[in-house]
């Protein structure tokens, strides 16, 4: 009952944030005939709306298309986070301790420095490709070092080279900003996220792979239970450690990728959202998963609203404020946290 009441209050939660970020901005629109406007497009309901044609292409095609992008990178980063705690037993990794957000950050500088006149597709293009080889390089790298340890030692290996891929990464990115300062304000305003350019055309180049990443992960949700009391355990249970850790490690990857592609880099969502997760629902992962995915999303559609209102006309960098919330929020989580092995 617990988690049936957890789920329906993310979901009372995730409507309620969409619903607030569609009625405030610049243009005021009308609170009924909004809801109108937005029932009306929900497949056999028909309802008359008196929102005016410039009202009405406001809310379809520059306030919606943002919302539906913001749940959906809230709730991959929040998946995300929650898949890579599971598999590492410890509350405090997310996918920037992988390469994930480096590599994404590298490939967007190179995109911006060299690529600025293929389109701006390129970006993104290169956020994606460069996240995943981050933890794919990471992943080689610790699985080498691995091979010659105990196996137990393999989680803790793959986080101490996706630390150290991340800053040979982002050392590799500071060299081609410093030779090329005209673009530094570009840049870090990508760096810093945002999801200003958000369109449908965005949204549907990323919904497989996100479609894909969260089936996966979300499937996953009793082997992490199983791996939560220990690789022995999970043996006797017929299961395959190894191959559960790499299937939700990419799986995990994909969903951040995907996410980092549309909005840049957001910090904290990944680590804060499924500790809060836990902390309502209890331990169990198939529980979590699902929890993060709707309270994640929900929770940066209200970090964007902030970010677009709070010194209008003027916007400011969503990832300033989920860092503004994550940052006191993660001097919580660490201060009611134990040590972890991995």
């Amino acid at each position: 009952m617990r988690k049936a009441g957890a789920l329906g209050a993310a979901a009372v939660f995730l409507i309620a944030a969409a619903l607030v970020s569609a009625l405030v901005g610049a243009a005021n629109l009308n609170p009924l005939a909004t809801a109108a406007a937005l029932a009306d497009k929900i497949p056999f309901i028909r309802l008359p709306t008196s929102l005016s044609a410039v009202d009405q292409a406001v809310l379809f095609q520059i306030r919606l298309p943002r919302i539906v992008a913001g749940a959906l990178v809230g709730a991959l980063l929040s998946v995300a986070g929650a898949g890579y705690q599971g598999v590492f037993r410890n509350p405090l990794v997310d996918s920037g301790m992988l390469g994930a957000s480096a590599g994404a950050g590298l490939g967007a500088t190179i995109a911006i420095v060299y690529l600025g006149g293929a389109g701006p597709s390129a970006v993104p293009a290169a956020a994606f490709v460069g996240s995943l080889a981050g933890v794919a390089i990471a992943s080689l790298a610790g699985a080498a070092s691995a091979a010659r340890g105990p196996v137990s030692s393999g989680t803790a290996t793959l986080l101490l080279a996706g630390v150290a891929v991340g800053l040979f990464l982002t050392a590799v990115q500071t060299f081609i900003l410093e030779r090329s300062t005209q673009v530094l304000q570009q840049v870090y305003a990508w760096l810093l996220g945002s999801l200003s350019g958000a369109s449908w055309q965005q949204v549907a180049s990323i919904l497989p792979y996100a479609a894909v990443a969260v089936a996966v992960i979300l499937l996953h949700g009793r082997h992490l239970d199983v791996l939560a009391v220990g690789d022995e355990e999970a043996r006797t249970l017929g299961m395959r450690p190894a191959l559960v850790r790499g299937i939700v490690v990419a799986a995990c990857t994909l969903a951040a990728a995907s996410a980092v592609a549309v909005s840049g880099l957001i910090g904290f969502v990944g680590i804060i959202v499924p500790h809060v997760a836990r902390r309502l629902s209890g331990p169990s992962y198939r529980t979590v998963l699902p929890l993060s995915l709707l309270s994640g999303a929900g929770f940066l559609v209200l970090a964007d609203t902030l970010a677009r209102t709070v010194l209008s006309p003027a916007e400011l960098p969503i990832g300033v404020v989920t860092a503004l919330v994550g940052s006191p929020a993660f001097i919580w989580v660490l201060k009611g946290t134990r040590p972890v092995n991995v």
